[in-house]
Formats: structure tokens, C-alpha cells, sequence
């Protein structure tokens, strides 16, 4: 069947279409409804079934004949180490820490927060929790303190399982210390703490709470399976939110299952036993769905690499590792190839390594613009396949369909829809119009398996986040339109949510640490274009009145304020300080039209701005700081 058919008959029929992608899954107990929409619009999908997910990804190859193919490659080149686990130790390996959790008193709907560097024990830690049916929630290693605290409050974990550094290719990030501060400053205190002490970088151990990883295992006794419901909870990954207050993206087990086994086939077109190779991060969707989750499922062999696009040890890792490790395709940020692109523009590295089997480079994350998909594609001879998808969804929502029909590849356009994926472009009476038109990109309900039905703990908030725009569709928060011929073109966000080389990060987060300096009165931070980062953000503040400190001094304390609450991921560089923000008659700031001047676009001066002329301070203000085309 080609795409337009398979499509269709996902439209038509989602409960048969849907019950025939299950049958690929092991079933404990077969599920009593497909789509249980007795309380939409919560909709839960294979409701009744009973199934574990790391006996899927795991013990179930062992028993099928894969015991001794490659389950995980762990290759990193910041620690010179490889090393390669198959599916038998790596079920022995998880039965085992499975037992050390369970003897900390972790039990089946427990969370366990995992705050790992890119190492083989981040999966483990991650299966061993699907094994016992408890809630794993990983926090990204580069993420502060306070932004660890805010997790461990909503998530409330009997245990941490953390490592005690990370290795970046200049310096090691100590871990420990942030978990010790993130855990003073939480109001909820977990049980114990299992540390992965590293030789790079061990920690200082906390008595009577901390223990490290080989003695936990002390004594432990392998686990087997816990059979859980179909719509229980398998982790929460924590998103920003537009107030600063992050949303614990909730996946449930069967319907994830299902859904991350039909396009490990279907849009990436792999098969079991080849090597897939996703270059994330388990702190990100990509790294649940495509490190850890999909190609297990699928009997594939997945990569776990500890190390960068360049640099580790430069422009030419990401082909020695396709090269060394014979991977058939690959999955990673448009940011990675732009940073390639830098550093060897002819592409002189790629002539050292046989990339013979590499068949397909998959790119998503954040907006791939047609220059860096072009190059790629040329320099590879390859399909490079741009698409597009978010942590709520956990898989695509549009895209290219190798293992089905591959379609025509539109530069700029993230591909069509999903089968399952009945997507929309509305306006803002939440109308839907019609193709080349540009409004809210939003998803018609039900939404198809493996998306989150729900927020943790929040259902109110998971309501007016997606639901409550217009009743009856999941609003994406992208801004797009459809063509002629079905593509989807995503052009950006839809609210202040800033994507900095694929990691969405919470403006209204990083206001708040602005808004917290004594010398501010009033402040806005907005996504501003970036050739290696696709975007990053710039900040303009208003100082209190009276405060007489220096502006180049206050930038340099805010500039620091941030890289310490918010992470060095946010690349927050930049800091104008103005005399006023540019806002509405009704009082809302115009960041929108402050982000096309810094981007020195044209722009229509709104007709509800309150005075016009505060454009040109605001663009002479960029300009001070290399923005609004004054140069770099």
C-alpha cells in the first residue's frame, strides 16, 4: 500500500488500523476496547490490555533469538571507551538493578527521577524502572538546580539515580553538587540517591542517603516483569511551559508501545537486527522514543553516544561512527549538521570513512531550513528527511515514509502527516482553512497512539494547555500551514516558547530570574534567528527608576543569573537594556515585533501599540548589542 491509502485507512478506521499495529507487541492480556473514549477528551488507548514494556524491549529478543546480537554500542570519544551489550546482559543488567530498587522500596507506580550523563547505566536505569512498573522521569544533565528542584516536587521520587559528572569535550560538569543543591532546595526529600561515581569526576556522598551503584547492586535480586496496565503511566518528561512552571508530559505503556514499533518499520525503515543510531540525549523525547524505546522494541541495535558533532574529536565523529558501526540510519538535529557545515564546509572528513550502508538521515527538533538539508543532502548522496513532531506526542506528526512509500522531499516543509495524525491548520476564530493559508497547526481528536493523554497530576492543566482553544483539536503551540499537495510547513512557535538547537525553553522562566534582579523593573526575552542554534535568546530589561548601576555590568550579572537558574543550554549571551518595552494598549509587551527587528525583518507597526516611536529606540537598543543589522 503507498501513503495515501495507509493514511486513509488510519482516518477511516483507527480502531482496526490500530489493533493491527498492536499485534506486533506482547500482550500479558489482550485489551477489552481499542480506544476507550468513554472520557474524552481523555481518550486511552488498548484499555484492559496488560503488557511490560522493557519485556518488549528486552526479554522478549532474548527468548525470539537475539540473545547475543547487539542490544546498545556505547561509543565515547570524550572517556576514549566502547563497548557493546547484548540483549542477554542487557536484560541481566536491568533484572539486576530492578532489584536494587525494589530492595530501596520502589514498587510498581513509584517514581524514580534519572539525572545521567550519556552512559549504558541511563538505560539501564530507564528499563529497570519499566520492569518493575514504576515511573522513571529523566532530568537533562545540563539543567540547574533550581530547574532539578522543580521536578523533584512534581514528580515527588522514593529515588534518584544520578551520575556523579558529565563529560563535555573541554570540562567535566560535576553533577553532584547540583543534585545536593536541587534536593536543599526541594521541598520534597527522596528516600536515597544511587550514584554512578565516575573517575572523571566522583562526589562527595551524603550519609545514610547516598549509595553508589555497585553497592546497590550488593544483595540485589534480579527482577522479572511486572505486568502493568496498558494505560499506566511509563515516564514523565518534564516540557517548559509558557509560565515558567514546567508540565510533566505523561507516556503511558501500550499505546507508546505500540506506536514507537509501527514507525521504527514504517517512517524510519529499519529492520530489526540493523543498527540505528539516534544523536540526542536521554534528558529528550528523541532519546526516550528513538535512543532507548524504539529501536529496543524493534530488536535493533541503537547507539548511546557520549560526545559531539564536532570537536570529539572533530567535524568528521558523526562519520566514523556511522562508518565504524555500520548504521543503516541516522536521527538527529538540523543544529548538528549546521555545526558540521562550519567547521568543514567541502565536507573534506567525510572522505575518510565507507558509509556504503548508511541508507537515510533523519533531521527534527527544530525548523530545518533548506540550506543545511540541501548541503547535507548533497554532500551525503542520501535522502535527508526533515520531520517534525514534540515531547507531547513522543513520535512524529509529519513526515517522510521510507518503510511505506518514500514521498518527494520539499525543502522547508517537514513533510505530511502521520497516519494516525488528522492534522489541521486553524485560524484564530478556530476556523480551518484552507491549503497555503497560515494559522494554528492543531491535531483533530482523538490523537493516535503513544501521544500523552493526559499531564501529571494535572488534568486542569493539560485542558487549557491543548485542549480548551478549540474544543474537539490538540493545539500544537506552531504556527504553519498545509500546501497544495498535503505538505506541512511548521514556521515557528505560536507563543514565547524559545527552541534552542531542538531544546524548547520556557521565555516566561527566564523572565522570571531577569524580574528577579533588584535593578529591574520590567523585562521580556525574545527568540531571535541563529545560524548554528536556529534560535537563542536575547533579553531587554527596564531598570528600576533611581538605580544608577552600570549597563554593561547589570547585563554581565543578568547574563550569569540565567546560565545559573536556567542551565547553560539556554545560550542566554545577550542583553539590551532599554528605557521601556514596546507594548499594546491593553499592556501586553509586543515581543513578536521586538524578534523581527533583532532579526532586521520587515514588520507592520501593530495598530494597538501604544506609541509607535518606541520602535526605534528598541531597534537602536538592538543594535548596541550586534543585533537588528549592526553587525556582530
Amino acid at each position: 500500500m503507498g501513503y495515501e491509502e495507509v493514511y486513509n485507512r488510519a482516518l477511516r478506521d483507527p480502531e482496526g488500523f490500530w489493533a493491527e499495529a498492536a499485534e506486533a507487541i506482547h500482550w500479558d492480556s489482550p485489551w477489552e476496547k481499542v480506544l476507550d473514549d468513554s472520557n474524552a477528551p481523555f481518550y486511552r488507548w488498548f484499555a484492559g490490555g496488560r503488557l511490560n514494556t522493557c519485556y518488549n524491549a528486552l526479554d522478549r529478543h532474548v527468548d525470539e533469538g537475539r540473545a547475543d546480537q547487539p542490544a546498545i554500542i556505547y561509543d565515547s570519544p570524550v572517556t576514549d571507551t566502547k563497548q557493546s551489550i547484548t540483549y542477554r546482559e542487557m536484560r541481566d543488567r536491568v533484572a539486576l538493578f530492578a532489584g536494587a530498587l525494589v530492595k530501596l522500596g520502589v514498587a510498581k507506580g513509584d517514581r524514580v527521577i534519572i539525572y545521567m550523563p550519556m552512559v549504558p547505566e541511563a538505560l539501564v536505569a530507564m528499563l529497570a524502572c519499566a520492569r518493575i512498573g514504576a515511573v522513571h522521569s529523566v532530568v537533562f544533565g545540563g539543567f540547574s538546580a533550581h530547574e532539578l528542584a522543580t521536578r523533584i516536587d512534581d514528580a515527588q521520587p522514593k529515588v534518584v539515580v544520578a551520575g556523579s559528572c558529565g563529560i563535555e569535550p573541554t570540562r567535566v560538569v560535576q553533577y553532584k553538587p547540583l543534585l545536593d543543591k536541587a534536593i536543599e532546595q526541594a521541598k520534597h526529600k527522596p528516600g536515597h540517591c544511587i550514584i554512578l561515581q565516575r573517575p572523571q569526576g566522583p562526589g562527595d556522598m551524603v550519609s545514610g542517603r547516598d549509595i553508589e551503584w555497585n553497592e546497590a547492586l550488593e544483595g540485589a535480586e534480579a527482577q522479572d516483569c511486572v505486568s502493568v496496565a496498558a494505560t499506566d503511566p511509563l515516564y514523565i518528561l518534564y516540557t517548559s511551559g509558557t509560565t515558567g512552571k514546567p508540565k510533566g508530559v505523561v507516556r503511558d505503556n501500550g499505546g507508546h508501545a505500540v506506536a514507537l514499533k509501527w514507525s521504527m518499520e514504517h517512517i524510519y525503515g529499519v529492520k530489526p537486527g540493523e543498527v540505528y543510531w539516534a544523536a540526542s540525549d536521554v534528558g529528550w523525547v528523541v532519546g526516550h522514543s528513538y535512543i532507548v524505546y524504539g529501536p529496543l522494541l524493534h530488536g535493533c541495535t541503537t547507539i548511546i553516544y557520549e560526545g559531539k558533532p564536532v570537536g570529539t574529536p572533530d567535524a568528521g565523529a558523526f562519520w566514523r561512527v556511522i562508518s565504524e558501526h555500520k548504521v543503516a540510519a541516522m536521527f538527529t538535529a538540523p543544529t548538528a549538521f549546521r555545526a558540521i557545515k562550519k567547521e568543514d564546509p567541502r565536507a573534506e572528513h567525510l572522505k575518510r570513512y565507507d558509509l556504503s550502508g548508511f541508507r537515510t538521515l533523519f533531521l527534527a527538533g527544530e525548523r530545518c531550513d533548506p540550506d543545511t538539508l540541501n548541503w547535507a543532502g548533497e554532500i551525503l548522496d542520501r535522502p535527508v528527511i526533515d520531520h517534525w513532531w514534540q515531547t507531547e506526542t513522543g513520535w512524529a506528526i509529519a513526515g517522510n515514509f521510507v518503510g511505506i512509500e518514500q514521498l518527494p522531499i520539499k525543502p522547508g516543509s517537514a513533510g505530511k502527516p502521520v497516519p494516525g495524525y488528522n492534522v489541521c491548520i486553524v485560524n484564530d476564530d478556530g476556523k480551518e482553512i484552507g491549503a497555503g493559508e497560515m494559522g494554528r497547526i492543531m491535531v483533530k481528536l482523538p490523537m493516535p497512539p503513544g501521544c500523552l493523554p493526559t499531564l501529571w497530576n494535572n488534568d486542569q492543566r493539560f485542558r487549557e494547555s491543548y485542549l480548551d482553544a478549540v474544543p474537539g483539536y490538540y493545539l500544537s503551540g506552531d504556527s504553519g500551514y498545509l500546501d497544495e499537495d498535503g505538505y506541512l510547513f511548521v514556521m515557528g512557535r505560536i507563543d514565547d516558547t524559545i527552541n534552542v538547537a531542538g531544546h524548547r525553553l520556557s521565555s516566561g522562566a527566564m523572565e522570571e530570574v531577569l524580574a528577579a534582579h533588584p535593578s529591574v523593573a520590567e523585562c521580556a526575552v525574545i527568540a531571535v534567528a541563529d545560524e548554528l542554534k536556529g534560535s537563542v535568546p536575547v533579553g531587554l530589561v527596564v531598570m528600576k527608576s533611581g538605580v544608577s548601576q552600570e549597563k554593561d555590568a547589570l547585563a554581565r550579572e543578568l547574563i550569569a543569573q540565567v546560565r545559573e537558574e536556567i542551565g547553560p543550554v539556554a545560550v542566554f549571551k545577550k542583553v539590551a537594556v532599554v528605557d521601556r518595552l514596546p507594548k499594546t494598549r491593553s499592556g501586553k509587551i509586543l515581543r513578536a515585533v521586538m524578534r523581527k527587528i533583532a532579526d532586521n525583518e520587515s514588520y507592520q507597526t501593530p495598530a494597538t501599540i501604544d506609541d509607535p516611536a518606541i520602535l526605534d529606540e528598541i531597534r537602536a537598543a538592538l543594535q548596541s548589542i550586534g543585533l537588528a543589522g549592526g553587525g556582530k
